[in-house]
């Protein structure tokens, strides 16, 4: 038995992805004095948090000669937490990170490949969906995923109702979605929003929504085939695109994105009448609503018209460093959170999609009316290829900022905001 089909014994009973072979193992007999210590990071995500403290007790069971110390940091601290740790030389085993922070991450020497023998390219190919691929960098994978997200529509059926409209028919176009949320729309004298038609933002899925959705649905692609150049200005749609998606706020007044302090606090109180979200904010939503709600497929241009998700994911991989019986314990520990099973369990208590291929047809989830919406969006998301996905989101937050503070030009900002994403692009490109 070769290496990295004896790591498949963490999961007890795993399928050999490329071969669909089964492989049966024997329980460990460790004891306190070897047993090893690992440490996993992942920031502060209280779904995630509580799901992985489970999956670990499970995996210390079936692997009693191996410890796992979960620790865990807010999202805004995450980065510069792995930053101060790596550099100090006290960082994690195994780390979660957000997949457009892996360009970064490599470059910065924090991780270590994904080796051939634990699973190879054509191997992560074959299990995971296409989307996952984006991940790859100069086609090495470094980082794997549990589950993938993509978006979908929530609506508030409680205020559908309250404004006049048919509970059981979301908008299925923009055009639509903006006249059900001017009727939903309510603001006070100074015209301060009381409840808003649409939670628009642009700090969280409102920028994936301009650059992988209402682009490509204008008929742009964002990027280049090697991600190398910006092509948001390749023709004048990319503008009308941009101007179409702040419009809402500005014009259309539907939303806004300091409202309630973020998005899913709006639509959670039953302050919003929609959202655009993820699949990971199912959970939470559950908890909080007071109200009657529903999740549909993301709106298009026209009837019949370009149909775009955007897919994204959060992965686990291996610091650079690592080695001997650590390392064999990370990837032991990989291999678990990778499989299957996990997969299964996470989809039921985080509400992150499987990302395995096999699972991605499964009859139970496609007609699920809250998972199947998020499903059928599988089938035309993109994973943006990112270099730096905190200053390029920065970026955007900014742009949209001096539109609505600042009154600045649109066109102006825009034509300005295509060269800055272009910048990142070409330093990260052009430097060793």
């Amino acid at each position: 038995m070769n290496r990295g089909m004896a790591k498949l014994c963490a999961v007890g009973s795993a399928t050999l992805f490329a071969t669909g072979i089964v492989v049966g193992c024997g329980g460990n007999s460790g004891t306190d004095s070897n047993q090893v210590t690992i440490t996993y990071w992942q920031y502060t995500f209280p779904s995630k948090v509580t799901e992985m403290k489970k999956l670990i007790q499970a995996f210390e069971k079936q692997n009693p000669d191996i410890k796992v110390v979960e620790q865990d940091f807010p999202y805004d601290q995450y980065n510069q937490k792995v930053t101060a740790a790596m550099h100090a030389g006290k960082g994690p085993d195994v780390l979660n990170l957000y997949y457009g922070w892996i360009p970064q991450y490599v470059k910065q020497g924090y991780l270590q490949p994904i080796p051939q023998d634990f699973m190879s390219t054509v191997d992560i190919k074959n299990y995971y969906i296409p989307m996952v691929q984006t991940s790859a960098v100069d086609g090495k994978y470094y980082a794997l995923p549990t589950a993938v997200r993509t978006l979908a529509l929530f609506y508030n059926k409680d205020l559908f109702q309250k404004a006049g409209l048919d509970p059981n028919k979301p908008p299925t176009t923009w055009d639509e979605l903006i006249q059900d949320a001017k009727k939903m729309t309510i603001t006070n004298s100074n015209g301060q929003f009381q409840q808003e038609g649409f939670a628009w933002d642009v700090s969280g899925q409102g920028y994936h929504t301009f650059e992988e959705i209402l682009l490509r649905q204008f008929g742009v692609t964002p990027f280049s085939e090697d991600g190398k150049q910006v092509l948001w200005d390749a023709s004048p749609n990319g503008l009308a695109a941009f101007q179409y998606w702040t419009d809402m706020e500005t014009q259309d007044k539907i939303g806004s994105d300091s409202f309630l302090s973020a998005y899913n606090t709006a639509f959670e109180a039953g302050k919003a009448g929609m959202m655009i979200d993820g699949s990971f904010d199912i959970a939470a939503v559950k908890k909080a609503a007071k109200f009657d709600w529903g999740v549909t497929t993301i709106p298009v241009l026209k009837p019949g018209g370009v149909q775009s998700n955007f897919g994204s994911f959060w992965v686990n991989g291996i610091a650079k460093g690592v080695t001997g019986k650590k390392l064999e314990a990370s990837e032991k520990f990989l291999k678990f959170l990778i499989s299957e099973d996990t997969e299964k369990d996470w989809l039921q208590n985080v509400g992150e999609l499987p990302a395995a291929k096999s699972l991605s047809n499964d009859s139970s989830i496609v007609s699920d009316p809250i998972y199947g919406p998020f499903v059928k969006g599988l089938q035309s998301a993109h994973a943006t290829f990112f270099v730096n996905e905190t200053q390029e989101r920065q970026d955007m937050i900014d742009a949209v900022s001096k539109i609505n503070l600042q009154h600045a030009d649109v066109k102006q900002t825009f034509a300005n905001l295509v060269k800055q994403e272009q910048t990142i692009r070409d330093q990260y490109f052009n430097k060793p």
